[in-house]
């Protein structure tokens, strides 16, 4: 199996008002004392795995807006990783960027330290949906930071939210085409969600925030597949597209569950330790993160082992996202256990489920209803 690692970098210029990931604003960032707090908590993860540890095949810098980070913090953070692991030649070495902290310099800098693929969040291509989703670029920013992204880096990928408030299906029809024009190897198309405790959900209770009901968001989402397929690059996960070769093989790696060490305030790790799956999770906010790094050389809320029928049904909820699909002897295999026969019968008659041989996938009608599929098979 693969290993990756993922840095998390838990700073925003702002925060958005449909986001519920663990990003924080802050006027002052000591950015070389939080590259020296990573490198303590990888040179305990690196402890943990002993000597024998894997190699580096995927490495992601996510957030929060790691664009914010100086290219040297990124090259400290890359040279730590190399002092403890032996990263692959052609590893993947991706960085999340927002379009408001698009810098042509930056850019080299990031290249130049070893950073080989960019993830720009666009997610939209008008200004006036930008502004409702607190973003801090324009159109014309976006599309000038998406130019800059496939100037300085081989492989780019760029990140839209659909099924916005009031989208006529016209209008994606024609955003995606302006997308899909710019020629990028892969895109990160997804639904908008309504996350708790996020400003969006306070305003959708209240009526002032309507979503597309499900028939309409289903109307888009097969827009979406209908224009991935026809400009080449299909999807190869629920929400992520990419030409043939060019998937992100992080985002692989999490979907095929393989393993990976996470880093940073509140990331998340699945580590392989003495014949068991362990899950990690770090303290997620970032000063007491780092303080507990400094006192104790990790930033861990928490680390236990996974049961194998757990880990079993974690392994079945991320595969199954996969168009590839799931193979179950290999499945079996790895878990001493498969789903129930007579369950994946009942989904291949209600046309929710294919199977070929070993493998079995969502169908395109289960994709549309893809936690009812899932929730089947793990019961």
């Amino acid at each position: 199996m693969s290993f990756g690692i993922y840095i998390h970098w838990p700073f925003c210029a702002a925060k958005c008002p449909y986001c519920d990931f663990n990003s924080h604003v802050r006027s002052a960032i000591d950015e070389r004392g939080w590259a020296d707090a990573i490198a303590r908590e990888l040179s305990y993860i690196a402890a943990l795995q002993g000597a024998e540890r894997p190699a580096v095949e995927t490495v992601f810098f996510g957030g929060g807006t790691p664009s914010l980070m100086q290219g040297r913090t990124v090259g400290l953070v890359l040279d730590e990783i190399a002092r403890h692991w032996r990263v692959q030649p052609d590893a993947e070495i991706t960085l999340e960027s927002n379009p408001a902290s698009a810098d042509a310099a930056r850019f080299r800098d990031y290249a130049a330290a070893g950073v080989n693929r960019l993830s720009l969040g666009v997610q939209a291509l008008n200004d006036a949906d930008l502004k409702m989703l607190g973003r801090l670029h324009n159109a014309e920013e976006a599309k000038a930071a998406l130019r800059m992204a496939m100037g300085a880096f081989a492989r780019v990928s760029l990140d839209l939210i659909y099924a916005r408030p009031n989208q006529p299906l016209a209008q994606w029809r024609a955003e995606l085409e302006e997308a899909l024009a710019f020629g990028t190897e892969h895109l990160s198309l997804y639904q908008l969600t309504i996350e708790p405790a996020t400003p969006f959900a306070a305003l959708h209770r209240s009526g002032k925030l309507k979503i597309p009901d499900e028939d309409r968001a289903a109307a888009l989402y097969e827009i979406t597949q209908e224009m991935t397929e026809k400009a080449g690059v299909p999807p190869y996960e629920i929400s992520n597209h990419a030409r043939p070769g060019a998937q992100c093989r992080h985002n692989l790696l999490y979907w095929r569950y393989g393993e990976y060490a996470g880093s940073g305030p509140g990331a998340h790790g699945r580590l392989d330790l003495g014949g068991k799956r362990i899950a990690t999770v770090n303290e997620k906010l970032p000063e007491r993160w780092r303080q507990k790094v400094e006192r104790e050389g990790n930033g861990l809320a928490g680390m236990a082992d996974i049961a194998p029928r757990d880990a079993a049904r974690e392994h079945l909820l991320m595969n199954l996202r996969l168009t590839e699909g799931l193979d179950l002897r290999a499945y079996r295999d790895r878990w001493g256990f498969a789903p129930d026969e007579e369950r994946l019968a009942s989904l291949q008659d209600d046309d929710l489920l294919m199977r070929r041989g070993d493998v079995i996938a969502a169908s395109p009608r289960g994709r549309l209803v893809l936690n009812r599929v899932i929730e089947a098979l793990a019961a």
